[in-house]
C-alpha cells in the first residue's frame, strides 16, 4: 500500500482558486478573467519549483509551460491539462454559484471543477506528493493550455508544430478524461476524431403561402429532414454510403444500464441500434453523426408559409482506425446523393480532426495502469474508448512517434462536464494524484 497521503484541504484551496476565474476563451468580454486564470497557473507551477514560461498562441490564448530538467539521461514526462472552460450559461440555473467551489453531498460543484481545472489541481497535488517523498530525477514538463474548448486546432497545435522542442517527452500523460465510474481506475485507449458539416438547402425564391402552394411546392425544411433521415437506418444507426458503420468494440463493455444512466435516457425511451448492438460498439467503434443545430422559421415566428431555405449543422464522429477526412468526404457525397426533388444544396466540411489510439501494453502506459490500480486499492483496471475528440493527441503522436501517450483523469460520468452543476468527486482527484505521483517515482527507475 502506498505511503503517499494527499491532502484534501490543499486540493480544495487550489481548485477553489481556479474555479473562481470565469475563464472561457470564447468570450472576449471575459478576457481579464482568462488572463487572471493564466497568471494563477503560472504562479502555481513556479511554486512547485518549475521554470515557467508563457507562450502566446495564434488564437490569443497563452499556454503555460513549467519545466524541470532531467538529471543525467533520465527520461522526461509531460503532464497536460487546460485552464479554459466552456461558458457557465445562466448562473441562476445552477444550484450554487458556478464560480464558487461548493461542497454538496460529497461532491465539489463549480464550472471547471472537473473539466479541466480538477485535473490541473490533481497535477499540482501529484507534484507536491512527489516533492514530499524525495523528488525524482525525471525531467518534467507541465503544459496547461488556454483554448482547448475551442478545439485547439488554431492554438496549442500550431505552437507544437512551430516549436516542437517545447513538448518533446518520452511519456505524455493527458489528464482530460475520466474513469468509467467513480472508484473504477480507467485508461482511455482511443478517441474518436470527426468534423463539422454544415448543410444548406434552398428550394424556392422565397417563402410562399402554404394554403396556395402547400402539397406541391418543395419545402426546404422537409428536404433537409429527408437528408438527415437518410443518414440513419431503420434502427437509428448511423449509415453513410461507402463507410463501414457496423464495427464492434473489442475492449471493456459499456453496460446498457450504465449507459442509460450516464446519458440520462428517459424511462421508456429505447437506445439506438438492435439487440445485438452494444453501446460500446455504437460510441467507441463506429462513426456517428448528430444534428447539433437546425435553422428555418422559429416556432414563435411561424406563419402559414412554405420555407424556402433551411440549414443544419452536423457533428461527425469517426472512430480510431478510420480516416476522418475520408469519412467526411463520404458523408458529403451521401448527402448530395440523397437530396430529394433536385433541391439546391451546399455541403461545407471543416474542423476535420483525426481519431486517436494508444496501445495500453506499451511500458509507460502499462506502468500508469499499475499505479492507478494501486491507488484504487487493487481494483481492476478498465480499458475503454471515448467518443470525444482531443486533436492535441494526434499532433503529439505525429510529432513524437516514439513517445507513449496515456489518457486518464478525474472526469467520470457524474461530473456532468459542460453542463449546469458540473461537479467532481474529490476522492477521484486524490486517488489519481497518488497514481500520477507513483508513476513519477517509478518511471525510468
Amino acid at each position: 500500500m502506498t505511503e503517499l497521503a494527499p491532502q484534501r484541504s490543499r486540493i480544495f484551496r487550489d481548485l477553489s482558486a481556479l474555479v473562481s476565474f470565469n475563464s472561457p476563451h470564447s468570450t472576449p468580454a471575459l478576457a481579464e478573467e482568462h488572463e487572471a486564470a493564466c497568471a494563477w497557473v503560472a504562479a502555481a507551477l513556479a511554486e512547485r519549483g518549475l521554470n515557467v514560461t508563457r507562450h502566446p498562441t495564434v488564437d490569443n490564448a497563452d499556454t503555460v509551460i513549467g519545466v524541470k530538467d532531467p538529471v543525467g539521461d533520465a527520461p522526461t514526462v509531460l503532464l497536460y491539462s487546460h485552464y479554459d472552460v466552456v461558458p457557465a450559461g445562466d448562473p441562476a440555473a445552477w444550484t450554487s454559484n458556478p464560480f464558487t467551489l461548493t461542497e454538496r453531498d460529497g461532491r465539489w460543484y463549480g464550472r471547471g471543477a472537473a473539466d479541466c481545472k480538477g485535473n490541473l489541481a490533481m497535477h499540482l497535488e501529484a507534484l507536491r506528493l512527489l516533492e514530499e517523498h524525495g523528488g525524482t530525477n525525471l525531467g518534467i514538463k507541465v503544459v496547461v493550455e488556454g483554448s482547448e474548448e475551442l478545439g485547439g486546432l488554431d492554438g496549442l497545435v500550431r505552437l507544437i508544430e512551430a516549436d516542437p522542442g517545447l513538448f518533446n517527452a518520452d511519456a505524455i500523460l493527458i489528464a482530460d478524461s475520466g474513469n468509467v465510474a467513480a472508484g473504477v481506475p480507467t485508461l482511455v485507449s482511443s478517441l474518436r476524431g470527426g468534423a463539422q458539416i454544415t448543410v444548406t438547402v434552398d428550394t424556392l425564391d422565397g417563402a410562399v403561402h402554404s394554403g396556395s402552394y402547400g402539397g406541391a411546392a418543395p419545402d426546404a425544411s422537409h428536404a433537409l429532414v429527408r437528408i438527415a433521415s437518410s443518414l440513419f437506418d431503420a434502427h437509428g444507426r448511423t449509415s453513410i454510403d461507402g463507410v463501414d458503420c457496423l464495427a464492434t468494440w473489442d475492449g471493456d463493455p459499456y453496460p446498457r444500464d450504465v449507459f442509460r444512466t450516464d446519458a440520462g435516457v428517459l424511462e421508456g425511451v429505447q437506445l439506438l441500434g438492435t439487440v445485438d448492438d452494444e453501446p460500446a460498439d455504437m460510441v467507441w467503434a463506429r462513426p456517428a453523426i448528430t444534428m447539433i443545430g437546425f435553422t428555418s422559421t422559429p416556432v414563435d415566428q411561424a406563419v402559414n408559409a412554405i420555407s424556402a431555405h433551411a440549414q443544419a449543422q452536423f457533428n461527425l464522429r469517426v472512430p480510431a482506425g478510420m480516416d476522418a477526412a475520408f469519412v467526411a468526404e463520404k458523408t458529403k457525397e451521401h448527402i448530395l446523393a440523397h437530396t430529394p426533388w433536385g433541391a439546391k444544396v451546399s455541403v461545407d466540411v471543416d474542423a476535420i480532426n483525426q481519431p486517436f489510439a494508444t496501445d495500453p501494453a506499451r511500458p509507460a502506459v502499462s506502468l500508469l495502469g499499475d499505479c492507478l490500480r494501486e491507488a484504487y486499492g487493487g481494483a481492476d483496471l478498465a480499458h475503454v474508448g471515448s467518443g470525444g475528440s482531443i486533436p492535441l493527441t494526434i499532433t503529439l503522436q505525429e510529432q513524437f512517434p516514439d513517445a507513449e501517450i496515456a489518457l486518464f483523469g478525474v472526469e467520470e460520468p457524474l461530473c456532468g462536464i459542460h453542463g449546469v452543476d458540473e461537479s467532481v468527486d474529490p476522492a477521484e482527484i486524490e486517488r489519481i494524484a497518488v497514481a500520477e505521483a507513483l508513476f513519477l517515482q517509478r518511471y525510468g527507475a
